[in-house]
């Protein structure tokens, strides 16, 4: 009985250690995120930059339009009615896209950001351009996308500048 009480207890200390760490953890994300975000704060930026909590709301938004586009264009490609060229600037676009954030507040370097805003800009026009004969409505769905990304390309790139 005393090893069946033995293994019972390491059972149900198991999910207890891993509450621990998953709080350890958790309250570590949440300091870095809160001093990434102090230092976002104490960066100087141009008095038309939008406020903070936009940022997630439009991006939310931008990430459905950008699931569902660019997984069609990805199942075209698997369906076999596109060539690879054609998918190439979406995937670039999206290795893009993902790195600014540990670009901009993981590293705290906007010269690095300011170039891969410019890289996601720049494969979002070309695969809009390229894909635009197969799938026109990809390139029409995506204007919001281009439209914050211009936005955001002109915000960092000024920031960067304001903060030499």
């Amino acid at each position: 009985m005393k090893i069946l009480y033995i293994k019972q207890c390491e059972v149900f200390s198991f999910p207890y250690q891993m509450f621990k760490i998953e709080k350890f953890s958790t309250y570590n994300a949440t300091l870095k995120r809160m001093d990434q975000y102090t230092w976002y704060q104490t960066l100087i930026k141009p008095a038309w930059a939008p406020p903070a909590w936009l940022f997630g709301p439009v991006w939310g938004v931008l990430y459905a339009i950008i699931a569902v586009s660019f997984g069609y264009v990805f199942y075209l490609y698997f369906k076999g009615t596109i060539p690879f060229v054609v998918l190439l600037p979406f995937i670039l676009n999206l290795l893009c896209n993902f790195a600014f954030t540990p670009l901009q507040f993981g590293l705290q370097n906007n010269t690095l950001a300011a170039i891969d805003i410019c890289l996601v800009l720049a494969t979002l026009l070309w695969a809009l351009y390229v894909i635009y004969p197969y799938v026109p409505f990809v390139t029409y769905i995506n204007i919001p996308y281009v439209a914050w990304v211009s936005f955001a390309t002109v915000l960092q790139l000024t920031i960067t500048y304001l903060n030499i």
